[in-house]
C-alpha cells in the first residue's frame, strides 16, 4: 500500500503560497526520524513501515473499528437487532443516535483536547455492553437495559468516530486521501462481513425469528476486543509522514481554545454549513434498509446472506470509489465534479429501482404479523435474488455515499484540528438524521413513508452540497490556510530538510 509520489510537472512560477503537495515535491533525501520504538523502521516488501506512521495508525484505527462498529454493523444488518420484534432495538437506536448527535458536535474539541488515543479508548468501551444488553433481554426481556446501552453507546461512539475521521483525513498525504479512506473502509467493513458470517454460521438450519445465545456472545467478545485494541494508537503529535512533515495541530490546547476552535471552523467557512444535510442524510438509509427491506421481508438465515453480501459490496465500492478519486492525472477540483455527478446518478438509477421494488410489498401492519414469517423469504425460494441483488446495490450505494463525503471534508482541510471538528459535525448531524428514522421506524411508520422519505432527503442534500463540492474544493490546499487554525508554525510541521525550500516559497510570496 505504498503511496505514489506525485510530482509536478514542472516549476511554478506564480507567487502562490506553499501546499502540501510542494513539501512532498521538495523532499528528495529521506528524512531521519527521532529515536524510540514507535519510528524505528521495518520492511515489508520494499516499503518501510514505523508504528508512529499515517499508515500504520490507519491500520490500528480501522481493526479498532473493524471490532467494534463493524461488528455492531453485522448486529444492526440482521433487522432489530438479531430479534423478531425490532420495537427494542427501534427504541435503543433512537436513544444512541440521539446522544451520539449531541455528542459528536463538540467531540472534535474533546479529541483536539485530550488526543486522539484518549478519545478512541473511551469511544470503545460502548459496543459490548450494547450487544450484552440483547443477550440479556433474550432471557429477562429487560427493554430498559438495552435504551441505556444504546444511550452510553451513543457517548462512546460519538468520541470514537471523531477520533477516526480525524486520522483518515489529516493523516494521508494530501494526494492519496481516498486511497487511505478505501483502505479504512476495507478493513472497517471486514469486520461487519465477518461478524456477519457468525449468525450465518449460527442461524444457517434456523429459519425463525431471533438469532441465537452464541450470535450475541461472539460479538461480545470481538467487541471487547477492539476497545481493548484502542490503548494501542499514539496521539497525533507523534505521528510523522513518509516526507518527514508532521500533523497540523495545536500545541497548548486547552478547554477554551478548543470550543473557540469549533466555532471558527463554521464562522471561517460558513459555507460548511450546506454540506450538513448531506451529512444528516449519510445514515439514514439504515432503517429502512435493514428493518423495511431485511428485517420485514427475509427470514433469519436470509437476513444473515443478505447481510453478509450488503458488507461485502461495500468494501468493493469503497475500493472502486478510492482510488478513483486519487487518479493523479485529473486535477482534484475535476474529480470532485464527477464524483458528484456519479452519486447524483447513483441516487436516482438503486432508488429508483428500491421504489419498484417497495410499491409492490404488502403494509407494515402485514409483514408484522407472527403469521407472516412463514411467508418470509428464504434463499431457497425463486424470488430471493432479485431482492438480494437490490439489497446488496443499496449497500454498495452507502459505501460510496461515505466514501465521497469523508474525501470532500478532507479536500477542504489538511489540518488535524479543523477535520477533528468536520468530523464532529459530521457525525452530530448524521447521528441526528438517524435519531430522527429510528424513531419514526419505533412509531410503526410504514414502510412506503420511510422509503420516500430516505430518498428525498438524500437527492435534496446532494443538491444543497452541489455548490460547495463543484467550487470550493480546490487542487490543493495550502500550508497557510492550514496553519490559520491552529498556533503551529511551518517549522512545526514541515520536515527540516524540506524547511529552506518552503520559507524561499514564503518569502517570494511575501515579496
Amino acid at each position: 500500500m505504498a503511496d505514489a509520489k506525485e510530482t509536478s510537472a514542472g516549476a511554478n512560477t506564480h507567487p502562490v503560497a506553499p501546499s502540501h503537495s510542494d513539501v512532498a515535491d521538495s523532499m528528495h533525501v529521506l528524512e531521519p526520524r527521532p529515536e524510540g520504538w514507535i519510528y524505528r523502521g521495518f520492511k515489508i516488501g520494499r516499503t518501510e513501515y514505523w508504528y508512529a506512521s499515517p499508515k500504520v495508525q490507519l491500520l490500528m484505527v480501522a481493526l479498532v473499528c473493524f471490532m467494534c462498529p463493524g461488528m455492531y454493523n453485522a448486529l444492526g444488518g440482521l433487522g432489530g437487532g438479531g430479534q423478531v420484534d425490532p420495537t427494542v432495538q427501534d427504541h435503543a437506536s433512537t436513544a444512541l443516535y440521539s446522544v451520539f448527535a449531541v455528542v459528536a458536535f463538540f467531540s472534535g474539541s474533546f479529541a483536539n483536547k485530550i488526543g486522539i488515543r484518549g478519545t478512541l479508548t473511551i469511544g470503545g468501551l460502548g459496543y459490548c455492553i450494547y450487544a450484552g444488553s440483547f443477550l440479556c433481554f433474550n432471557h429477562t426481556a429487560n427493554v430498559g437495559f438495552v435504551i441505556f446501552a444504546g444511550a452510553f453507546l451513543g457517548l462512546c461512539a460519538g468520541l470514537l468516530w471523531t477520533a477516526q475521521g480525524a486520522i483518515m483525513m489529516s493523516y494521508p498525504p494530501e494526494q492519496s486521501k481516498g486511497r487511505y479512506i478505501s483502505w479504512f473502509w476495507i478493513i472497517f467493513n471486514l469486520g461487519a462481513v465477518i461478524g456477519s458470517l457468525i449468525p450465518l454460521g449460527q442461524n444457517i438450519n434456523n429459519t425463525g425469528g431471533t438469532v441465537t445465545d452464541g450470535t450475541y456472545i461472539g460479538f461480545i467478545v470481538l467487541m471487547a476486543i477492539g476497545a481493548i485494541l484502542a490503548l494501542s494508537i499514539v496521539n497525533g503529535d507523534k505521528v510523522i509522514r513518509e516526507d518527514g512533515s508532521r500533523i497540523i495541530l495545536m500545541k497548548n490546547p486547552t478547554w477554551q481554545s478548543e470550543f473557540k476552535g469549533l466555532w471558527e471552523c463554521i464562522s471561517l467557512s460558513p459555507w460548511v454549513v450546506a454540506l450538513f444535510p448531506m451529512f444528516f442524510a449519510s445514515n439514514i438509509f439504515y432503517t429502512y434498509q435493514q428493518n423495511g427491506v431485511n428485517g420485514a421481508l427475509f427470514n433469519v438465515r436470509a437476513r444473515s446472506l443478505n447481510n453478509l453480501l450488503y458488507w461485502l459490496a461495500q468494501i468493493f465500492g469503497a475500493v472502486i470509489v478510492g482510488y478513483s478519486l486519487d487518479v493523479a492525472t485529473v486535477r482534484r477540483s475535476v474529480r470532485a465534479k464527477i464524483s458528484f455527478g456519479v452519486l447524483f446518478a447513483l441516487t436516482f438509477i438503486i432508488w429508483g429501482g428500491g421504489y419498484a421494488f417497495q410499491r409492490q410489498q404488502p403494509s407494515r401492519a402485514v409483514t408484522s404479523d407472527a403469521s407472516y414469517d412463514a411467508q418470509k423469504l428464504d434463499w431457497t425460494d425463486s424470488g430471493f435474488i432479485g431482492p438480494m441483488f437490490l439489497y446488496i446495490f443499496y449497500g454498495l450505494y452507502d459505501s460510496v455515499w461515505q466514501t465521497c463525503i469523508y474525501w470532500y471534508m478532507g479536500a477542504l482541510s489538511n489540518s488535524g484540528r479543523k477535520t477533528a471538528n468536520l468530523a464532529g459535525f459530521y457525525k452530530g448531524f448524521q447521528s441526528a438524521g438517524a435519531a430522527i428514522f429510528w424513531r419514526l421506524d419505533g412509531l410503526h411508520t410504514e414502510f412506503n413513508t420511510l422509503f420516500a422519505a430516505t430518498w428525498a432527503v438524500s437527492a435534496a442534500s446532494l443538491l444543497i452540497a452541489a455548490p460547495v463540492i463543484c467550487y470550493m474544493i480546490k487542487d490543493t490546499t495550502t500550508l497557510e490556510a492550514d496553519l490559520k487554525f491552529s498556533d503551529e508554525t511551518f517549522e512545526d510541521v514541515v520536515a527540516p530538510s524540506s524547511l529552506p525550500a518552503i520559507l524561499n516559497h514564503e518569502k517570494t510570496v511575501e515579496a
